[in-house]
């Protein structure tokens, strides 16, 4: 029963106090779970995930190549990460790849920890931020400088959504929408394409093909004019290696965002977790990975 329904309902059915059943459950949880192959592991994919209200967050890393969960820990600073390569110990040599948004903790701990391992950053993330920090502050900086033009002004304003979503993704009447307002607005029209571009460093065949393409896009963001734009590349700068990687390994968090969702199910069906070292088993117990 501890495996199909929460806590509270069986303590309802049985009598029993919750934290007996917690207990239980807590101990066959640590007794069945199967420990993983490490020897076997070329591939993570690392990411965070809200643990509670107030941002309060924890750590996961996975097996690229079963979509196990190998590791969930609380944090997402260096220190909170770094159990779990002291944890994969000499295993770490044999990482190969390690999948990531650009979070420097991870980044820095990967470095110290797994020397033959490169880096790659998930394509999602970075183009999200591309999103918040270059097409959103444009966009805002448009609509302000048309304040004596009160219908160009309320049409840039409500464009998100249309310079946000993918072009395969807009219904015919919002596809033409969009390009009736990028043959109007230059600055919005250089975002929307740069963004474009951007994606493309990730479908390179090869990595002397994505570090062209890389130069090739930070030589034109640095050309814009537009002062998010360039401020974003010069931030993003520092990363390229990771986006370059991706040219080899075809790494993304793609996965971890699924199992987000299912993270966030399994907390709602036990109304959280007081004990974080039991709802981390339970994760580990819902993603016990594909046969190799």
């Amino acid at each position: 029963m501890l495996t199909l329904l929460p806590i509270k309902q069986i303590a309802g059915l049985t009598g029993l106090h919750w934290h007996t059943l917690k207990t239980l459950d807590k101990a066959r949880l640590a007794r069945d779970l199967p420990e993983p192959d490490l020897s076997l592991v070329r591939y993570l994919v690392m990411d965070e995930f809200a643990l509670f209200k107030g941002h309060r967050y924890a750590s996961v890393a996975i097996d690229a190549e079963t979509r196990q969960v190998l590791w969930v820990g609380e944090g997402r600073s260096r220190e909170a990460v770094r159990p779990c390569f002291k944890w994969l110990g000499p295993h770490c040599e044999h990482i190969e790849a390690v999948a990531m948004d650009m979070n420097t903790a991870m980044d820095l701990e990967v470095q110290a920890w797994c020397p033959k391992a490169r880096v790659v950053y998930d394509l999602f993330h970075v183009i999200a931020k591309f999103g918040r920090e270059v097409i959103d502050r444009v966009r805002v900086d448009q609509a302000n400088q048309l304040r004596q033009d009160k219908p160009a002004r309320r049409a840039v304003k409500r464009s998100r959504w249309l310079l946000l979503r993918n072009p395969e993704n807009l219904k015919a009447d919002q596809a033409g929408e969009l390009k009736t307002l990028l043959d109007l607005n230059q600055p919005l029209m250089v975002v929307y394409l740069m963004k474009s571009q951007l994606k493309e460093l990730w479908y390179a065949r090869t990595e002397r093909a994505a570090r062209w393409r890389w130069t090739r896009w930070f030589n034109m963001a640095q050309a814009s004019g537009l002062a998010p734009l360039i401020r974003f590349a010069r931030r993003l700068k520092p990363y390229a290696e990771g986006i370059i990687a991706s040219a080899t390994y075809r790494l993304n968090t793609s996965v971890l965002e699924g199992m987000n969702n299912r993270i966030k199910v399994i907390k709602r069906m036990a109304y959280g977790y007081r004990d974080s070292d039991y709802f981390f088993l339970k994760i580990k117990a819902a993603f016990p990975g594909n046969p190799r």
